[in-house]
């Protein structure tokens, strides 16, 4: 038996945002026995373009990865909302103020260069943070000492049952994790189908060297959004403005037949250039320069919320409680959010019991539950609104965009709306859980 909370044995199952952000933070707090399993072989350069927003630096900074993170990354200091088809722009926000209003720019980087910034400050941990990559983990069992089927991809190898004192199911949307703990709860929740897709584009700068109108969009320290019906491009430059990154949304036809557990498909150029053939000359180039055979698109699905994300030593975090459409760019911040949090509350365990345990959890669960369940719903609120046709509707939201234009209303586009921000920017939920700690735990 342990001898004191830092020598709690930790499995976290999975190698994403929340995932290395709970050992970090752990680590950072002095727990000596944290064990990562990852299906992938390693990290890999994966992923396309994320925004760093002050809410997400607030925790990486904490942990001392910030300003590696940071150095990568382009600070945004406006954002254009503008119409598809004619680049008219309905709404342009200034941000410089972000910085001065939370402590910390809104960035934006290659989601590499995030998780890679993460995955070397567990490094740093060598005696403490252990990896396990290419190894599956399921079959997850409850009680006082959960365990689980670890399963190495090597098939010379045999699969073994891992038993932790704390389990940490950090496995993303497809949570075995999540399955599990409903199951043995006796809950029905559901995945949600969104009938959104999206393709994921990175245009490197000597694509388009050949292009000023591009090359000055790639030079600049903007976000631009251009929306249509039931569509819509978000772009910007990461990488220190060396790649374009362009995430779109729009009505899914590929995985409309697909299981629930099909989320990506290799995409057709052709396909995706008919997808937004109305909109401007300027999307169209953009577009033009993705390499044929290089179109992949992501289904985008979320999940009904779920009663509980703890369950006695085990707890969910991340996409294996509350995945978040795009719209706000707010999805790997909450698992962040998570991890930090995570780490505070079994900082301050007081004994080794898993009672003790259980309600620690607890306690993350109240500071994060409706907060993420909030931002959930906010994301798809700011999608609907986006993506409006012709009708009553659209005609208010292009008042408001109107409104804003003479310094006054609120933004459709929720992410650059300033009161949304208050929200999302101006909480530290890493500190309401340590001064919030006692009171949550006796209750």
């Amino acid at each position: 038996m342990a001898q004191s909370p830092k020598d709690l044995r930790i499995a976290i199952l999975g190698a994403g945002m929340g995932g290395l952000t709970c050992a970090l933070a752990l680590a950072k707090e002095g727990f000596k026995n944290i064990d990562v399993y990852e299906n992938a072989h390693d990290l890999g350069f994966v992923g396309a373009g994320i925004q760093l927003a002050p809410n997400m630096a607030r925790v990486l900074d904490r942990l001392g990865v910030w300003k590696q993170i940071e150095a990568e990354a382009v600070n945004i200091t406006e954002t254009s909302v503008r119409v598809g088809a004619s680049d008219t722009e309905l709404a342009h926000v200034p941000l410089e103020y972000i910085h001065d209003t939370y402590g910390y720019p809104h960035m934006v980087g290659h989601r590499s260069s995030l998780a890679g910034g993460l995955y070397q400050g567990c490094l740093q941990h060598p005696d403490q943070i252990r990896f396990h990559f290419a190894t599956t983990a399921d079959k997850v069992t409850f009680g006082p000492k959960p365990s689980f089927t670890a399963t190495p991809r090597d098939t010379t190898k045999e699969p073994y049952r891992v038993e932790a004192d704390i389990l940490l199911g950090c496995d993303g949307i497809k949570s075995q994790t999540r399955v599990a703990m409903l199951d043995l709860l006796g809950i029905e929740a559901h995945v949600k189908d969104t009938h959104q897709a999206a393709y994921r584009i990175m245009i490197h700068k000597d694509q388009i060297k050949d292009d000023p109108e591009l090359l000055a969009l790639m030079n600049s320290n903007k976000v631009t959004r251009w929306i249509g019906e039931k569509r819509h491009i978000i772009a910007y430059p990461v990488s220190n403005n060396t790649i374009y990154n362009l995430s779109t949304t729009q009505p899914d036809i590929n995985f409309a037949a697909a299981t629930n557990a099909t989320y990506t498909t290799r995409g057709d150029k052709s396909v995706m250039l008919g997808v937004f053939s109305d909109f401007c000359p300027m999307v169209q180039r953009m577009l033009g320069y993705v390499p044929e055979g290089e179109v992949c698109e992501w289904k985008l699905r979320v999940h009904e919320p779920i009663p509980t994300w703890v369950h006695e030593s085990v707890a969910l975090v991340g996409d294996a409680c509350h995945p978040t459409l795009p719209h706000l760019a707010q999805g790997a911040a909450q698992a962040i959010e998570d991890g930090g949090v995570i780490g505070a509350v079994l900082a301050k365990l007081p004994d080794t019991s898993p009672a003790s345990i259980t309600k620690a959890l607890k306690v993350y669960e109240k500071v994060r539950k409706d907060r993420a369940y909030a931002l959930v719903e906010l994301a798809a609120a700011s999608g609907r609104a986006l993506h409006l046709g012709d009708g009553a509707a659209k005609e208010e939201r292009d008042r408001q965009f109107a409104a804003l234009r003479q310094g006054k209303g609120p933004v459709p586009d929720k992410w650059a709306d300033a009161d949304v921000q208050r929200e999302i920017y101006g909480v530290d939920t890493t500190e309401i859980a340590r001064e919030r700690f006692d009171e949550l735990f006796a209750a």
